[in-house]
């Protein structure tokens, strides 16, 4: 369903429009969900261009797609692009939304676990 509702939006809407930008998310996030990496790792990284464009880098759809592709690359066991990616995403949320909110402390929660994963109990603790 996902690939006829992008379909249809690029056609609609066009290849950025933030509608059809939300769909490609969301096809990422079922390849993910599928163990797909490859193709969830395409489909973020498209997001993710196409929502900087038109939403800015620091806006908290963008800062979605950034700590998703934290989680992919986490998954992979790619740990320093993991933490490159959940550093700018708890930055961004922290500035958008406040150091309390719940996708801000989501993505510290994810980032200490990436810590402790790799032994790093200093990093994680903080």
């Amino acid at each position: 369903m996902y690939r006829r509702a992008l379909e249809g939006s690029e056609k609609a809407l066009g290849p950025e429009h933030t509608s059809t930008l939300d769909t490609v998310h969301n096809l990422g996030n079922l390849y993910a969900d599928q163990g797909k990496m490859a193709e969830a790792e395409a489909m973020y990284r498209r997001a993710l261009e196409g929502t900087e464009k038109a939403l800015g880098p620091e806006h908290t759809s963008t800062l979605d797609t950034v700590h998703n592709l934290g989680n992919l690359y986490a998954d992979k066991g790619k740990m320093a692009e993991a933490e490159a990616m959940y550093r700018r995403a708890l930055e961004g949320t922290e500035k958008a939304l406040g150091p309390e909110h719940t996708s801000t402390q989501g993505t510290g929660h994810n980032r200490g676990k990436l810590y402790a994963d790799q032994g790093k109990m200093a990093e994680a603790e903080a």
